[in-house]
């Protein structure tokens, strides 16, 4: 009788232990299906690491410029370009649009701005005398405007500057395949490395030769 309770015991602990095990694997299954929702990602050539990576760094290489002129290049370029896929006009205004945000890249890298005695912002142009105020509401002492006149790595800069948003646009998938359309296996490779090399490089120029000016579109200090 004990034998055959113990048995009976044996089989329900059994049971007890199989359904823990399965309500176990259906709390750790998957909430939106099999696992083959989600493969895995294999990136088996330099080419496809390379293009992951160029997504991830965006971002950083757009702190390097003007908020607003990225952040209109962004807005415009699916517009522009047709989502990528160009006619003749639309290759036009892309390639107008591009050059536009450029040179706005680069000549808003000699812009700085100061703050006056009531804490208002005041925006200028640095000149080789001194600083010129674009609204003109007031004038610098020629002592305080001297401090603001441009140097060499105003310039240094502002090729960077252009640089950068070279590559930014080279990450853009719609001015890509607006502007190649079909590319070559050597020309795809030269297209996925060289805004990486760009921008690795003025990256590192730019933090070893950082600019104290707080210009439009760029963040403003504490000063």
């Amino acid at each position: 009788m004990n034998k055959g309770k113990s048995l009976k015991d044996m089989e329900i602990k059994v049971v007890e232990d199989h359904d823990q095990r399965s309500t176990k694997e259906e709390i750790e299954k998957p909430l939106l299906g099999e696992d083959k929702d989600f493969p895995d990602i294999e990136r088996t050539t330099w080419i496809q690491k390379a293009i992951g990576q160029t997504f991830q760094t965006t971002a950083h290489l757009a702190n390097l410029l003007p908020t607003g002129t990225v952040l209109a290049f962004q807005l415009l370029s699916p517009i522009f370009s047709n989502g990528g896929q160009c006619d003749l006009a639309s290759k036009i205004m892309t390639s107008i649009l591009v050059a536009i945000c450029g040179f706005s890249c680069f000549i808003l890298s000699f812009t700085d701005s100061y703050k006056d005695k009531n804490g208002t912002i005041c925006y200028g142009f640095a000149t080789f005398h001194g600083f010129w105020i674009i609204d003109g509401s007031t004038t610098l002492p020629q002592e305080l405007s001297k401090r603001y006149k441009l140097r060499f790595i105003d310039f240094a800069h502002a090729f960077m500057s252009l640089l950068v948003f070279g590559a930014v646009v080279l990450f853009d998938r719609n001015a890509v395949n607006c502007f190649f359309p079909a590319p070559s296996a050597e020309a795809l490779e030269v297209l996925t490395a060289l805004p990486v090399g760009v921008g690795v490089f003025c990256s590192m120029l730019f933090a070893t030769f950082p600019t104290t000016r707080n210009g439009i579109g760029f963040p403003l200090s504490s000063k």
